[in-house]
């Protein structure tokens, strides 16, 4: 089978967990900026896209190459063996972006790169000037940085936060994918508790059980790869499959997931069972102050309000003050709290272990991360 350069996208912060799981998937990578490079055939392209838990996309490198000119982008563009790729009647819709570039008329690049592909398209398939584009779909994307352009294929669709099982969602909901990287940077054993003690909508503990039951987050969802002639017949049944195959749901896992709204903790309830692990996630309708544990080890994972609106960044605050006095005294246990408040330790009491920078979609956040003290060895 053919391989490819391939490259998961992912969120700016969690480059090393998205590398870490393409490592245990048994790739060898290459980290960038908001991306993880690495190679394979269709079937390693079905695979991480059915796998990475913290991956937005997975991304087949058509070419590299530089240009400094329209004629330039056309005329290397053309020049690339399009039909390897494309069938005659591909949708093949070109998305763009460019970052410090001559060619920085983001609408123009876009047109070029089209009428490029088209145009060698058609010499290929011996058609005048217009493609069907009846078929399949096969996003395509020129990126363009410093001068140096990148055209790709998208192989997702759909980018990879979204699972299927959220059938509704809170005011400000954290994507899925995020929701996994932060359990998956808690570096929560599934033998120990779990606690999310301002669930929403239930995105977190309903991660932490997929990773604990390890059931593959894209199993319920389509690709567009799925479509495609480059893949070979019956090989994504074949990967479903195995995935099944692989899920452990005999595990105990002891998740909690708490929410003073008794609308949102319902919410959860719903999700959790499309998402096919209700009956692994404990949900209750609590306030955050009232939790208490006689659990040694665990591990507290919470994406609470912000308070980016003045009206409410009083009640925020007492909010972290409260997490502060329930939370210190629990040596043995983990605790990860994301906030875009970066004065968060003030008002915790405490300074963190270490801070993380993660963006929850555009907006710049920081982990907050409160070590507990290791289980002793046997």
């Amino acid at each position: 089978m053919e391989k490819f350069n391939l490259i998961a996208t992912c969120a700016a912060g969690i480059e090393a967990i998205t590398a870490n799981e393409l490592k245990h998937l048994g790739y060898d990578v290459q980290t960038e900026n908001g991306r993880v490079r690495f190679s394979g055939t269709m079937k390693d392209v079905f695979e991480t896209n059915l796998w990475l838990r913290t991956a937005d996309r997975i991304k087949i490198v058509v070419a590299e190459f530089e240009a400094r000119t329209f004629d330039e982008l056309f005329e290397k563009t053309k020049a690339l063996p399009w039909d390897e790729f494309l069938p005659l009647d591909a949708e093949f819709p070109v998305s763009g972006k460019s970052q410090k570039s001559k060619l920085h008329n983001v609408p123009s690049v876009q047109s070029i790169v089209k009428k490029a592909i088209v145009d060698k398209m058609c010499t290929v398939y011996f058609r005048r000037t217009q493609l069907p584009e009846t078929g399949a779909l096969y996003p395509i994307e020129c990126a363009i940085n410093k001068d140096n352009v990148m055209l790709t294929l998208d192989t997702t669709g759909s980018s990879l936060f979204k699972r299927g099982y959220r059938t509704e969602k809170g005011g400000a909901p954290l994507k899925e994918n995020m929701a996994a990287a932060l359990v998956l940077i808690s570096h929560w054993y599934p033998e120990h508790t779990f606690v999310d003690p301002v669930c929403g909508s239930g995105t977190i503990p309903i991660e932490a059980a997929l990773i604990g039951h390890n059931i593959a987050p894209g199993l319920n969802r389509q690709f567009a790869c799925g479509k495609w002639e480059l893949a070979e017949t019956g090989i994504e049944e074949k990967i479903r499959e195995e995935a099944r195959s692989r899920a452990d749901m005999s595990r105990e896992l002891d998740i909690w997931g708490y929410d003073i709204d008794g609308r949102m903790v319902e919410i959860a309830r719903r999700n959790s069972a499309a998402a096919g692990v209700r009956s692994s996630i404990n949900l209750k309708q609590m306030a955050l102050k009232d939790f208490k544990t006689d659990k040694e080890y665990g591990v507290i994972v919470a994406n609470p309000p912000y308070g980016e609106r003045l009206s409410s960044r009083d009640e925020v605050h007492k909010l972290y003050r409260q997490m502060g006095e329930i939370y210190r005294p629990l040596e043995t246990w983990g605790k990860y709290i994301l906030t875009s408040d970066l004065k968060f330790e003030e008002w915790y009491g405490q300074k963190a272990t270490k801070k993380r920078k993660l963006y929850n979609g555009s907006l710049r956040t920081d982990l907050f991360q409160y070590w507990g003290k290791r289980k002793p060895r046997a």
